[in-house]
């Protein structure tokens, strides 16, 4: 049978906590200021030593200025290359696109290559410098002055300069193989249908020249000749407009006044052609069934290069048209101030270190109090704590 006595809970065990307030906490922060103070400070100088011991970090600066967009030309060329996920270009403006396109892997393995950047952060492939060399640069686009701006950070101020002036010309190195402006894409449009149409124009006057040394006829008569000539200058054009009309489209063919008026000119082109009795593949004209059948063979061949110098000529105007253009927009990108070699270290900021090391210290030895006093404090705690501590050390009980 249990006693009364037996059902009486026991006292509750006083672990000393609870009536420690906050002025307790104060009064033992003062009984320990020596301690407080003197970890606080070793801390700090420690930190300070530490800070002599890093290597000197400069920081080289290169301020630029991207292209001012003066129509939808070129932001509907970034569009298109920023939908096509080239290097980056995912960013909310042109502006955005011109820093993704400075992070490419293009251009920083352009300057790992150039600088010898493997053998300056010791590491054996390209993945690891390239993680160095982004950890030392900060590209800044500020939406205030639309300007950008390059810091490069290195333990050689030389170096630090020569590396920042190196991220432009590896820019524009990698800017000159696409076409950001829309003048620029519609010249690397016409160059590749030139550089086409150059060699179709070398073919056949080999085939007319072959075609002469066959058929012995040198020399046609003044109307076949006029004829031959202006049908060839009609295809001719007519190729010409049709590539005009696919350079337009790639922009924007919706509701565009200059490609509506350029397939009107195609139209008509086709209908003149039409009179002469020939077609834009290069069909017969009315002249060419006049001929006996060795002319006919040679103003056939006379028509294909007749047609082929024609079109060259109107291919090469609208490039240089092009180019001239590509010329007026400028720069893809101006440099407004160039990295030039610093004269003061940038880091480690010895102040930043002095001053973490006073928080660390404190914390420390806050901690450290804290922990002692909850020692003494709990006999629970400090009998666990002494458990665990023996534990740790492999000792038996």
């Amino acid at each position: 049978m249990t006693n009364a006595a037996d059902r009486i809970p026991p006292d509750p065990v006083d672990d000393g906590t609870a009536d420690f307030s906050f002025l307790d906490f104060l009064t033992l922060l003062a009984r320990r200021k020596r301690f407080l103070l003197s970890i606080t400070f070793a801390t700090a100088i420690l930190c300070t030593c530490i800070s002599f011991l890093i290597a000197p970090q400069y920081t080289s600066t290169v301020t630029l200025m991207p292209p001012q967009q003066t129509g939808t030309g070129s932001s509907i060329a970034l569009a298109q290359l920023s939908s096509l996920g080239v290097g980056g270009l995912s960013g909310k403006s042109p502006v955005d696109t011109y820093v993704g396109l400075m992070r490419s892997l293009t251009v920083e393995n352009a300057l790992i290559q150039r600088f010898n950047l493997l053998q300056e952060y010791k590491t054996r492939y390209l993945s690891d410098a390239r993680k160095t060399l982004e950890s030392n640069v900060y590209i800044e686009a500020n939406p205030k002055d639309g300007l950008i701006r390059l810091f490069v950070t290195d333990t050689s101020a030389v170096r630090a300069a020569e590396l920042a002036n190196g991220y432009v010309d590896a820019y524009r190195a990698l800017s000159s193989t696409l076409a950001i402006g829309e003048a620029a894409q519609r010249r690397l449009f016409f160059e590749r249908q030139l550089e086409e149409e150059k060699n179709r124009l070398a073919v056949a006057e080999e085939d007319l020249t072959k075609t002469e040394q066959s058929t012995g006829v040198v020399e046609l008569d003044a109307q076949a000749r006029g004829l031959i000539q202006q049908g060839s200058s009609l295809r001719a054009q007519i190729s010409a407009k049709e590539v005009q009309i696919a350079s337009l489209r790639v922009y924007d063919a919706r509701n565009n006044p200059e490609l509506m008026q350029a397939e009107e000119q195609l139209r008509s082109l086709h209908g003149e052609l039409a009179k002469l009795g020939g077609d834009a593949s290069g069909g017969d004209l009315q002249s060419s069934r006049k001929l006996p059948q060795a002319g006919l063979t040679y103003a056939r061949k006379l028509r294909e290069v007749k047609y082929h110098e024609t079109l060259f000529d109107i291919l090469a105007r609208q490039y240089e048209v092009a180019r001239l253009d590509e010329a007026k927009e400028g720069a893809p990108i101006q440099v407004v101030d160039a990295g030039s070699v610093p004269d003061r270290k940038s880091g480690p900021k010895r102040l930043y270190f002095a001053l973490g090391g006073l928080v660390l210290g404190g914390l420390v030895g806050l901690l450290i109090v804290v922990f002692q006093s909850a020692l003494v404090r709990n006999h629970f705690f400090a009998m666990r704590y002494t458990s665990f501590r023996a534990a740790l050390l492999n000792r038996s009980h």
